[in-house]
């Protein structure tokens, strides 16, 4: 008997009739013997909803507050889905996030998940139930009701998994696994039956959007295997991909997709003091009001001073932008400017270790196409580069088609 831990996202519960095919396909499982834990997201559209209110009521209120609202979503989603069992004859149970004691930090609508106490679950398990549990959500130590993140699920589903020491995550979603890139800027894109944990962290912290990046970050510290199906194949028969551990990824091209993601803000000081520290002056407080920096680059200047560039998500520039305005009045830096209208492109591969040439291909592809980089990022499997948002999808095919990835 395995243990299965699946997710589910908002178009997969979307409707009292799509809850009863998941109910349907998590009883096939029970039915192959295996114990299930099923995580949901809210129904499809619902948390637009719940920001919505919020919107009206009070836009810039506590976001303690809002987690509290944010949160109701999948309570909504986990009780149909285990009265849908239940119809059908299989004894289920839902908890919400704090009911599992899903303990997160205090970063609310950005929660990380510290720990997880799975006896409850275990015990459901061995009484023969399927266990419903809200994605997205966890409570703090003294009980504050958190949030994850958009994408949260994913992470609660990846977590759960772990801390169960389950066989599989399974994470049931609109598409049929990973592709080459996104087919909607690239039709010829391929599917990817089997990909690394290493290449998926890369390609999701670059911006593909099939898996959120922090329940990646769970499975590859924890070697947890994810595999990505279509909540809409009815027979179970269809194409997956598995995200696993490298040694079981047996081929080794080069560049393995392209990712990109068009939710970026480049952020510029110009004429710091160059000396030790400022970095740190800069990117201190950016980081204590939780925004996340991406890349960074530092160029030698002239007169003892440096400028200093990095990225943000774009939801975050204009507190960025605030935040920057007082740094650079205490470091007497001579302005900073910013720019919201560029986006990312990257490609990866596990392949890219044992390939000369891959980045200077890459530069000579946008080159050839007018497309001028500003700033460029590297690892061992992956080359970043930040373009004008208006060349993305050029970019994208371009590449696409000069790797390889088409054929």
């Amino acid at each position: 008997m395995a243990l299965i831990v699946q997710k589910y996202g908002g178009t997969s519960v979307g409707s009292p009739e799509r809850i009863a095919a998941v109910a349907d396909r998590v009883i096939r499982w029970r039915q192959k013997g295996n114990d299930v834990v099923v995580v949901v997201s809210a129904m499809s559209g619902e948390t637009n909803k719940l920001v919505a209110l919020i919107n009206a009521v009070n836009p810039i209120g506590s976001e303690r507050e809002k987690d509290a609202i944010l949160a109701t979503g999948e309570q909504v989603t986990i009780g149909l889905l285990a009265l849908a069992l239940e119809k059908k004859g299989q004894p289920a149970r839902s908890y919400t996030g704090g009911q599992v004691r899903i303990l997160t930090d205090g970063a609310h609508t950005k929660a990380r998940i510290m720990d997880i106490d799975g006896s409850a679950i275990r015990k459901d398990l061995a009484e023969g139930k399927v266990v419903v549990v809200a994605g997205f959500q966890g409570v703090t130590a003294d009980g504050s009701i958190t949030t994850l993140g958009r994408g949260g699920s994913d992470t609660t589903g990846v977590a759960l998994a772990v801390a169960l020491k389950a066989d599989e995550c399974q994470i049931y979603t609109d598409v049929d696994g990973v592709y080459t890139t996104d087919p909607r800027i690239e039709p010829k894109a391929k599917h990817i039956p089997v990909l690394s944990l290493e290449e998926m962290l890369e390609m999701a912290s670059q911006g593909s959007k099939v898996l959120q990046i922090r329940s990646v970050e769970f499975a590859y510290k924890y070697d947890m295997p994810i595999r990505v199906l279509s909540s809409f194949d009815e027979t179970d028969t269809g194409k997956s991909t598995l995200v696993t551990r490298e040694d079981e990824v047996m081929e080794e091209v080069s560049v393995r997709g392209i990712a990109f993601n068009r939710d970026e803000a480049q952020l510029t000081v110009q004429g710091v003091p160059d000396r030790p520290g400022v970095a740190y002056q800069i990117l201190g407080p950016i980081s204590d009001a939780n925004i996340e920096v991406d890349m960074i680059v530092q160029n030698s200047g002239s007169n003892s001073t440096t400028d200093f560039t990095f990225t943000v998500h774009r939801n975050d520039y204009h507190k960025a932008t605030q935040i920057l305005a007082r740094t650079c009045e205490v470091l007497g830096a001579r302005a900073w400017e910013g720019d919201e209208s560029i986006a990312k492109v990257a490609i990866v591969g596990a392949g890219m270790r044992s390939h000369a040439g891959i980045a200077s291909k890459m530069f000579k592809v946008l080159a050839d196409e007018g497309i001028n980089i500003h700033m460029i990022s590297t690892s061992e499997i992956k080359v970043a580069v930040v373009i004008d948002e208006k060349y993305l999808e050029l970019a994208v095919r371009v590449l696409h088609q000069a790797f390889g990835l088409s054929s």
